[in-house]
């Protein structure tokens, strides 16, 4: 039995092309809601991300980092956490659940075995993540620096996605995002949305694009469950590679390599000056700021957000006033 509903040209295009597939990972119950709960209270504690955002999908920056605990410090399980994220506006991200959990990591291993035997290509760091989200929370324009098939399980979410190659991000702001000297988000323009796929997601729908395809994502109002399942194959890691390599020839030696159209046969030299680069350094040492915790949750009163003296809270905009119909 077969995890994704394949067929001949999607066999073809896997990692070239955005593709829509059915899938059954949805009815496991590995992913029902007691499952869920438990799950979380077995993951690692400390690999548990909380997030909250603003209420502009499209504003660039408005994200904070919470805490898995109460104001007074008294730790949130899996059920209470579930609660805070139904009532609230809270994005739960458990990363690399695969490496954590074994029947999680059975399933990805089954979903990568599948993939090898369909399309023939060879994955490499595989990553689940489980994703946890309210009613419509999103996440803003970002890319990806490894590949990306986002499994739907619970409720619909609307994603925007972009084209890889065509003027949606800088040389410099991609290269920033493989050097970690900054995180995924982008400044976004209204304007991208012409050439953008548009799909809401639905349960038993997975969606894959081509590697550093830009995408936003959008939840419907209702709790949403998804699987972020990242890879590499070996053709996206040397991709990654020259990207590494073109940022630290920018940053060290003042050079203005394009990813687009540098010449492909230096491309070879650039993959082995990226490796030796992080062999002998431990990688580029950028200026990234880990995000801080902003915020608490108060369990007595699910999805409630406790901001941190100084954190500006993120409020909803003014309800918009109905407007009478004429006679």
């Amino acid at each position: 039995m077969t995890l994704i509903n394949w067929t001949p040209e999607t066999q073809r295009a896997f990692t070239r092309e955005n593709l829509v597939f059915t899938q059954s990972v949805a009815d496991s119950e590995l992913f029902s809601e007691e499952a869920l709960i438990t799950l979380i209270d077995r993951y690692p504690r400390d690999s548990v991300e909380v997030f909250t955002m603003g209420y502009e999908p499209t504003i660039f920056g408005e994200w904070y980092l919470g805490r898995k605990t109460a104001s007074d410090g008294t730790e949130l399980d899996g059920r209470a956490l579930m609660e805070a994220v139904k009532a609230g506006r809270l994005w739960l991200n458990l990363r690399r659940v695969n490496h954590a959990d074994p029947a999680v990591g059975a399933l990805c291993d089954a979903i990568f075995k599948e993939v090898a035997e369909k399309t023939g290509t060879h994955n490499l760091k595989t990553d689940l993540g489980l994703l946890i989200s309210s009613p419509n929370a999103h996440v803003v324009y970002h890319l990806d620096m490894p590949m990306v098939m986002l499994w739907q399980i619970r409720g619909v979410k609307t994603v925007y996605l972009y084209p890889a190659d065509a003027g949606f991000f800088t040389d410099r702001q991609i290269e920033g995002i493989a050097l970690r000297e900054s995180d995924e988000n982008l400044p976004y323009e209204a304007a991208f949305d012409r050439k953008a796929l548009i799909h809401d997601l639905k349960p038993g729908e997975m969606l894959t694009w081509p590697q550093n395809a830009p995408h936003r994502i959008v939840n419907g109002d209702m709790v949403n469950v998804s699987l972020s399942i990242e890879f590499m194959t070996p053709r996206a890691l040397w991709r990654a590679n020259v990207i590494y390599a073109n940022g630290l020839l920018r940053r060290l030696f003042g050079l203005n390599p394009s990813l687009a159209s540098s010449p492909k046969i230096l491309e070879p030299f650039k993959v082995v000056f990226a490796r030796l680069y992080k062999m002998a350094t431990g990688g580029f040492k950028g200026h990234k700021s880990p995000l801080k915790p902003a915020f608490s949750l108060d369990p007595a009163r699910p999805g409630t957000i406790i901001y941190d003296d100084g954190v500006k809270p993120f409020t909803p905009p003014p309800a918009k006033k109905a407007t009478k119909k004429a006679a």
